[in-house]
């Protein structure tokens, strides 16, 4: 009986030295450089317009603009206004390094009062959408 106890702790050591766990590779010679992680880069003119006081029924444009600081061809592939009253626009074409591009919100001046709304802008240099604040007075 111990006999077969021993040869049965053999066999199952024996079968565990062949498992199939992957190797671990190293994280050191995969790191990316930080060159390559800033290839596409944005700079915004500004995030926040402040249009004053602003006539009701008339809808008012808000243009934003930003740079392609990067060192590949940035796409903006979604902008978002954050209801049905604030329309969008904006560059379609990649834009190139060096170049600048726009996001056009219109907002419908329809309700008196204080507003603040926001577009948010989704491009191919940032992982985290872009959130672009327009707001003012209707008067």
């Amino acid at each position: 009986m111990k006999m077969i106890k021993i040869s049965m702790l053999a066999l199952a050591l024996s079968l565990m030295s062949f498992s199939a766990i992957a190797p671990v590779k190293s994280l050191v010679s995969e790191t990316p450089k930080v060159e390559a992680l800033t290839a596409a880069s944005i700079v915004w003119k500004t995030e926040t317009i402040d249009v004053g006081q602003i006539p009701q029924g008339t809808p008012k444009a808000i243009v934003y603009e930003f740079k392609n600081t990067g060192k590949t061809a940035v796409v903006i592939t979604n902008v978002q206004g954050s209801c049905g009253c604030t329309a969008t626009d904006y560059t379609k074409e990649p834009i190139l390094p060096g170049k600048s591009a726009k996001v056009t919100a219109t907002y419908n001046a329809a309700n008196k009062g204080a507003f603040t709304k926001t577009v948010t802008v989704t491009t191919s240099a940032e992982t985290t959408p872009k959130i672009l604040t327009l707001k003012g007075t209707v008067i």
